[in-house]
């Protein structure tokens, strides 16, 4: 089973030192087809689930043992206890009774330092993460804390530990928050921003425990990769341990691949795994911003249908036989550099995506003058992110902004390659279980259900497909009217910045006072989501308000039915839609949710086109539940299936990218 391979050496102590050397990672691991094979079969069939519950509720009944002999001791004795236990790890390893003992004492600490004591379920994530596992835990259940008391055993124990959080409020937040848990235990805790320079970087990396981003940590590791060359094997990787205060590794940003605790990691592993991360430097070239302006212009002379055809869902242009010849005549009489029919109709189909696919304040915004991309899967700004091939440029130019120039990669890697190189790699997320199979045979990794603390008491009222858009955020506008005035809190999910500032006039319209969050409000994200429980507030969102800042229940909405999510996203895997949707009825809160979407979405409208839905159903859909459920979930279980496939070519692609760039000696 692939749990069977991650528990092969549970014990070990991965850091850095003579054994593993100054800079430990996991390097080029071979392919486990055979784990990743049974992996998915096991995890279809819950196995891993089955297997390991029983010895989770041994573990925690274990610490429940220890509890009164840690909770009566003082500060000074429970910091004796802490450093006794880093002596016993190092001769021991992360060994059972150690691990017990650990969970036990920080238990005790986090009551004196934090106010909290850990419930059953967080210590059960907690092992479930340190044990190379994925855990689904609820939102709202405490993943911040479970991570924390994963991180702190491993970091007694000798292990640099990153814990990846979702971005860079939370990454300053949850290690300031933390800090006294850590330091009443000897530990150092930093965190590494966006904004950070090299040596903060590398003093926050040199603690034992570090919060970051996952792009900041990945474009780390590629300066480090660019900094100490191409990758060594055999005899050369043995000499350079023996050199662990080599002048390149005091110069390097992170001290090596340890371990890693992902916070979403279905949204890490799975959904951002598609984009490759690439460390570039911008080459000048005067005619470049001709040359696309000229593509642009092109472009706009070509009919959609006539001359090209293009799949919004998959971002594809393809030019008829009408398209080509229209080509050839524009072309005539231009440079020499339209004369190459393969380079022209490649720049012509990025034009036309440029122009017809990627939209404003959808797929990203115009900040400062620069085109900034929205990431799909979070609703979040991603600066720095740009896409390849010279669409960013067309992009750029069509939006009347500042070209930033040719972009030559200097090194690249995918998410999925680079937290494969973990020699420790735990996660966890409130939406693991629907991408199990693929976590399983990518990355070995079972996914553990923790239960939840407290039964649920969400509603779920039935979905609904109404007929456009104007119909839909009718409806909206009165459901939320009428719930705001019955004193409950309403939270609405829309899948751009484009519709929730359609749907914020409407409520503007309706009277109805209300507070936006989206990628253009992202700096005031915690202080929207804080009020976001109180009685009649009204929240409109991106999905950014699925993954993150907890929204705080107000007792008094608590006593009218709780938060009411009305979902008005359709995205292309069904778990995002769920993060939403777990916004509601946290911790054995009251809540309820419902989905109101249109037969006009872009997934629904690929598997029933329009003038079909229009003349079935022109007033929308209420009926059947089961016609209504094929129509939402058919055409996602498609679009995750492609977009699975497409994470596989990646794979290959990006191994390939990695031997090239070897061979030109770039690095990776």
């Amino acid at each position: 089973m692939a749990s069977a391979h991650a528990h092969a050496h549970a014990h070990a102590i991965a850091a850095p030192g003579l054994l593993l050397g100054a800079y430990p990672e996991r390097v080029a691991p071979a392919a486990d087809w055979l784990g990743g094979q049974l992996g998915q079969w096991g995890a279809l069939l819950g196995l891993a689930q089955q297997r390991g519950a029983t010895r989770l509720q041994g573990f925690v009944a274990a610490v429940g043992q220890l509890d009164a002999q840690y909770a009566a001791l003082g500060r000074v004795a429970l910091r004796e206890q802490a450093l006794t236990l880093r002596r016993d790890f190092s001769l021991h390893g992360l060994s059972e009774p150690l691990t017990v003992q650990a969970f036990a004492l920080l238990r005790a600490v986090a009551v004196q330092e934090l106010g909290v004591r850990p419930f059953d379920t967080q210590l059960v994530a907690a092992r479930v993460m340190l044990n190379r596992q994925l855990a689904e835990m609820a939102t709202g259940e405490g993943k911040t804390l479970a991570a924390a008391i994963c991180a702190a055993t491993a970091a007694l124990a000798g292990i640099p530990v990153h814990v990846v959080t979702v971005n860079d409020y939370l990454v300053a937040r949850d290690a300031q928050q933390l800090k006294p848990l850590y330091a009443a235990l000897g530990l150092s805790v930093g965190f590494v921003m966006a904004a950070h320079e090299p040596a903060a970087r590398r003093a926050a990396n040199a603690c034992d425990i570090t919060y970051c981003t996952a792009k900041e940590l990945v474009f780390d590791y590629l300066r480090d990769r660019a900094l100490r060359g191409p990758r060594r094997h055999g005899l050369q990787q043995q000499a350079a341990r023996l050199d662990p205060s080599a002048a390149v590794q005091q110069r390097a940003l992170l001290r090596g691949l340890c371990m890693a605790v992902i916070d979403e990691a279905d949204s890490v592993l799975i959904d951002e795994a598609r984009v490759p991360l690439i460390l570039s430097r911008n080459v000048a070239n005067a005619g470049e911003r001709d040359y696309h302006g000229q593509a642009l212009t092109l472009a706009r002379q070509l009919q959609p249908g006539a001359h090209y055809l293009a799949e919004l869902t998959q971002r594809v242009v393809r030019l008829t036989d009408g398209g080509h010849q229209r080509l050839d005549a524009l072309c005539h009489g231009l440079p020499a550099v339209w004369h190459n029919q393969t380079h022209r109709e490649e720049v012509l189909c990025s034009a036309i995506a440029a122009l017809h696919l990627y939209r404003r304040d959808r797929d990203y915004l115009v900040h400062d003058g620069k085109v900034v991309i929205i990431d799909e899967a979070t609703g979040r700004l991603a600066p720095g992110r740009v896409w390849s091939r010279g669409l960013h440029q067309l992009i750029e130019q069509k939006e009347g902004c500042k070209t930033s120039g040719e972009q030559v990669t200097a090194a690249q890697i995918t998410y999925q390659r680079f937290f494969a190189r973990y020699l420790r790699l735990g996660g966890m997320s409130g939406t693991l279980r629907e991408a199990r199979t693929e976590l399983a045979a990518v990355y070995g990794l079972d996914v553990v259900r923790v239960a939840l603390r407290q039964p649920a008491r969400r509603l779920i009222w039935p979905t609904r497909l109404l007929a456009s858009r104007d119909a839909l955020w009718q409806m909206v506008a009165a459901q939320a009217l009428q719930l705001s005035r019955a004193g409950r809190a309403v939270l609405i999910g829309t899948d751009s910045v484009a519709d929730s500032e359609s749907l914020s006039g409407v409520l503007q319209q309706a009277g109805l006072a209300h507070q936006v969050l989206n990628a253009r409000h992202d700096l005031l994200e915690a202080r929207i989501v804080a009020a976001a429980g109180a009685p009649g507030c009204v929240t409109v969102a991106t999905n950014m308000a699925g993954r993150g800042t907890d929204i705080a229940l107000d007792a008094a909405v608590a006593e009218r039915g709780g938060l009411h999510v009305i979902s008005c996203q359709h995205n292309s895997a069904r778990r995002i839609d769920r993060q939403l949707i777990g916004r509601c009825a946290r911790q054995g809160d009251p809540g309820s949710a419902q989905t109101l979407l249109t037969l006009e979405q872009p997934l629904i409208a690929s598997l029933l086109p329009r003038w079909l839905s229009r003349r079935l159903w022109p007033h929308g859909m209420a009926g059947p539940a089961w016609l209504v459920a094929l129509l939402v979930r058919l055409p996602q279980l498609l679009e995750e299936r492609r977009q699975q496939a497409q994470r596989e070519a990646l794979q290959q692609q990006d191994a390939l990218a990695e031997r090239e760039l070897l061979v030109g000696l770039h690095g990776e």
